[in-house]
């Protein structure tokens, strides 16, 4: 049976047809061809997969990301952070990754962040000459920061295949993505100071004082939501419903610059991802049923430990494996099929689970930024009209610091567990 699926996998895949119909074609061919199981159980399954309260945070941090980017949420946050360290070194540089880690906090979506922030900051650097292909792989580079900043939709995807708290994943990502932003951080000072990229302008606190008052209302949502979960007075779900509502009052009664048929363009469009994603994880979640269910998951970690010995082998070779996937499948789906299937090694080689998740949210971070599924690259194409290999030429020193982030991250676990142990 595992040849027959590898063998139509790997052709459907070759020939374009999407992930999920593909899930699904091979899982009915195997329960027809080597099982006397019903297809009437396909979509029993398919049910049973979004039949979870957890997943109904998925559309409301979807259509939290969609209103923040229509609205002038995005507009008022840069223009706080560039006020308040635009004129250090590179200071408007990192005024656009603050806010990329910022609207990361406030919409759970990579490239939403890169709408939102890099319709702004990228002509803001260019009118003030920093260099084309450092702005542009900058802030697409920093917009990835959305799949690991809390809130996060595939770190709550990731929960619900792998069954770990949502709570604890949130703030496991807090430390690798403070991690990534200082490391960007240090490579722009790096870069400023050669190139004597600055602001000029003094500081005003009063001028600082009105921008803030202006923006305070998008800055408060990112600690409404995290403080609501960790506080306890409400579940992650509960929080993408408040995101929502909080959201839609600040553009309409504080900001006033979100229309109706803006809004409508919100709804519709974050009815359409909610429905591809949700169904992308469903026919994931029917597969990874018939392979749990014919015992393939225990057979790979039988042979994998007794070909692999070493934890820290282990894991690099799994990141290997993604970041190769990554090349053929989206990572989104890639960490959907086989995370189950490798729990059981991840339980025989003693790896955490809120260790391993964020080492697959931070691969599928790489994922938004390699071709031919990296989204981040097509959103900067558009916003900036320059071509697919323009782009990742201007990514690459950003991948490559990224990288250097997830060997950290794999290498050194407590950085992304001492928060998770706290709340413990």
């Amino acid at each position: 049976m595992i040849a027959v699926i590898a063998i139509v996998f790997t052709v459907l895949l070759l020939i374009g047809v999407p992930i999920a119909a593909i899930l699904l074609a091979v899982t009915g061919i195997a329960l027809h061809r080597f099982t006397w199981t019903p297809l009437l159980v396909l979509p029993q399954q398919l049910f049973n997969a979004l039949d979870n309260f957890v997943l109904l945070a998925v559309p409301f941090f979807i259509l939290a990301s969609q209103i923040m980017t229509e609205g002038a949420m995005a507009d008022r946050l840069v223009a706080v952070i560039r006020y308040l360290v635009g004129r250090v070194p590179g200071g408007l540089a990192i005024a656009g990754l603050l806010a990329c880690i910022f609207f990361a906090a406030l919409s759970g979506s990579s490239p939403a962040t890169v709408i939102a922030i890099g319709s702004i900051m990228i002509p803001a650097l260019r009118r003030a000459g920093y260099d084309d292909d450092f702005a542009v792989g900058l802030i697409t580079s920093a917009g990835s920061l959305g799949v690991v900043i809390p809130p996060s939709i595939p770190m709550i995807l990731y929960c619900l295949v792998m069954n770990v708290s949502v709570a604890e994943l949130f703030l496991a990502g807090i430390g690798p993505g403070l991690l990534v932003g200082a490391i960007f951080t240090v490579y722009i000072l790096a870069r400023a100071r050669r190139h004597q990229w600055r602001e000029a302008g003094g500081f005003s606190w009063s001028v600082f004082g009105r921008r803030l008052r202006e923006g305070i209302w998008g800055m408060l949502l990112p600690l409404i939501v995290l403080g609501g979960i960790y506080s306890g007075i409400f579940t992650p779900t509960e929080a993408a419903a408040v995101a929502v509502v909080y959201a839609v009052a600040v553009e309409f009664l504080c900001y006033r610059e979100l229309t109706f048929a803006r809004f409508n363009r919100c709804l519709a469009s974050a009815a359409v991802l909610s429905a591809a994603l949700l169904f992308i994880l469903a026919a994931a979640m029917t597969f990874v049923w018939l392979l749990t269910a014919e015992g393939i998951p225990a057979a790979l970690a039988a042979w994998l430990t007794g070909w692999v010995d070493n934890r820290w082998l282990f894991l690099l070779l799994i990141n290997l494996l993604f970041l190769a996937l990554g090349s053929v499948m989206d990572n989104v789906s890639a960490m959907l099929i086989l995370s189950p299937l490798l729990a059981d090694s991840l339980d025989r080689y003693g790896i955490d689970l809120i260790h391993y998740g964020i080492i697959m949210v931070m691969v599928i971070e790489i994922g938004f930024l390699t071709p031919p599924f990296g989204l981040n690259l097509f959103v900067a194409m558009g916003l900036t009209g320059r071509g697919l290999l323009d782009i990742g030429r201007a990514v690459l020193p950003f991948l490559l610091l990224l990288l250097l982030s997830i060997l950290l991250v794999t290498c050194f676990p407590t950085i992304s567990l001492w928060l998770p142990a706290m709340l413990r």
